[in-house]
């Protein structure tokens, strides 16, 4: 398998290209408090998690909710104003830092597509902080369901054909076995794991997925993904 078999790339965006754990360790600490600030990662995780899982709308309004719920079983800052500013904060959640520079050398080879779960309103954001590298997007206000549903991946794959490009033209890319990997792999789909957290313990801000699947391509990084796509396609020159 070559990554010059495909046509299309399709990209989860929170956590793949925008590092939310980052964001929302950043913004609890500084919003919730003396408590907050000296709070562990997982003892910030672990609530924001089940926070979401209660609030599971759309993040552009539900994420006040999600640290409200945090911060009441935590005992961090629980007032409306922190809550509001939190929310805030999830709209300004900062890329990764190889994540531009990567993307921008994978658009000259193919059509880049978003999938995520990030409703239209943030996933504007997030893509105006990737530098709006994509030819196309499909937000969980157009599917009606969130991944990882696999009527989201139907979704795309329907929306690829209507524009004509077949399934076995597309490799999925994602961070997350949960939302994106295992589901993708069970619907079909070519699959790259950009496992962002490699050498940390756990799954972070990510839901623990039931079983670890095997990805056809793996990676630490985008830009390992990039640097791989560019030395396919720098051999294939030289033989041709």
């Amino acid at each position: 398998m070559k990554f010059t078999d495909f046509k299309v790339m399709t990209f989860d965006v929170v956590g793949t290209l925008i590092d939310f754990e980052t964001g929302v360790l950043g913004a609890v600490r500084t919003l919730g408090g003396p408590k907050a600030a000296a709070a562990s990662d997982d003892e910030i995780f672990e609530p924001y998690k089940r926070g979401r899982d209660k609030f599971y709308g759309r993040s552009s309004f539900a994420m006040k909710d999600v640290y409200l719920s945090l911060a009441n079983e935590c005992g961090f800052n629980n007032d409306e104003a922190t809550a509001e500013a939190f929310q805030l904060a999830v709209l300004r959640w900062p890329a990764f830092a190889d994540s531009v520079e990567a993307l921008c050398r994978l658009r000259k080879n193919f059509r880049l597509v978003a999938m995520t779960n990030a409703d239209r309103t943030a996933f504007s954001a997030y893509a105006a902080t990737l530098g709006n590298p994509f030819h196309d997007s499909v937000t969980c206000d157009e599917t009606g369901c969130a991944k990882p549903d696999p009527r989201f991946f139907a979704f795309n794959k329907g929306r690829q054909s209507a524009l004509g490009f077949q399934q076995s033209e597309i490799l999925h890319v994602a961070q997350s076995q949960h939302h994106d990997i295992g589901v993708a792999k069970a619907e079909g789909y070519v699959t790259c794991w950009i496992e962002r957290r490699q050498g940390q313990k756990g799954f972070g801000g990510t839901p623990d997925p039931k079983v670890l699947t095997k990805s056809d391509f793996h990676f630490s990084s985008l830009k390992q993904l990039a640097d791989a796509v560019d030395a396919e396609l720098a051999d294939t020159r030289a033989a041709a």
